[in-house]
């Protein structure tokens, strides 16, 4: 059985998802406790790996993120009789590792389901949508939201913001905005990228992109701060993307104002097509 996991997490004790050796991670810790409720199967088979959507950085939060595991029936039958307490095998499953992990975890299973035939996390996803937040002068520092927002010490213009955000929508490749990796492409669909100021005067934006490459969506929002603090023009924001190289003309903003909100996928009937060709996408990079 192929099973979604939605999960949330804080991510400002975390090295990040993906499991490390000696390091605390989500995927660690989450597979650990995993292994805890479950321990292994009738024939001896290890615990099953998460898959995930997205790969998030050292202190990156989420809030909407997924990740599928495939799991024998049999271990779920193994839970024994109480499962019926809780509607579910699955609803179980969700309780108990959401026990082992603790109260007020910084990490938790929202919600566990039976994912439909074809499904992959990673390559049937078609956007991913995240969030970041910063308070600038006007709006001023709340410790309470320390973990969560970045903080810039000057007057930050987001009309300006949003317009250099809009300027960078569509295909294009963000080789300047993203950390080179060895042969991996850096041309991606941006598909939103704007700027606003929430009820309490914290500027948000809002990015969605089919994919990103790493550390993208923290300089796409490095160099809007750039604009709104009147250091480069709403112009700069695509003259530079479409100069092609990495600049050190704006900073790339800290990882923990930076929360990974949602993740798309098509309908059910397209999800093993659309995981076919992202493969084979990827494959090609």
């Amino acid at each position: 059985m192929r099973i979604r996991l939605d999960i949330a997490y804080d991510g400002t004790h975390f090295r990040g998802w993906a499991r490390q050796p000696s390091l605390r991670t989500v995927q660690g810790t989450l597979e650990d406790a995993l292994a805890l409720v479950l321990g292994t199967g009738p024939r001896g088979e290890p615990t099953p790996r998460l898959v995930v959507a997205g790969r998030t950085d050292a202190g990156v939060h989420a809030s909407g993120q997924v990740a599928h595991l495939d799991l024998d029936t049999e271990l779920l039958d193994a839970l024994g009789r109480s499962r019926q307490k809780y509607g579910s095998p699955l609803d179980l499953l969700a309780q108990r590792v959401r026990g082992v992990l603790g109260a007020y975890a910084d990490v938790t299973v929202q919600g566990m389901r039976e994912a439909p035939a074809g499904f992959d996390a990673r390559f049937s996803a078609v956007w991913r949508r995240y969030a970041y937040r910063v308070a600038d002068s006007t709006t001023g520092y709340d410790p309470l939201e320390r973990t969560r927002t970045t903080n810039v010490n000057a007057h930050l213009d987001v009309a300006a913001m949003d317009a250099a955000a809009r300027s960078l929508i569509g295909l294009h490749d963000f080789a300047a905005y993203c950390r080179p990796r060895e042969g991996a492409t850096t041309i991606r669909t941006l598909l939103e990228f704007d700027w606003r100021r929430d009820e309490h005067g914290v500027l948000i934006a809002n990015v969605r992109a089919d994919a990103f490459c790493h550390s993208m969506v923290r300089a796409l929002v490095g160099v809007c701060v750039a604009v709104g603090r009147g250091r480069l023009s709403i112009e700069d924001a695509s003259s530079l993307r479409d100069a092609g190289e990495r600049t050190s003309a704006f900073p790339v903003l800290a990882a923990h104002g930076l929360t990974l909100m949602e993740v798309g996928y098509p309908a059910d009937d397209q999800l093993a097509s659309r995981a076919d060709v992202t493969r084979a996408r990827r494959d090609d990079e």
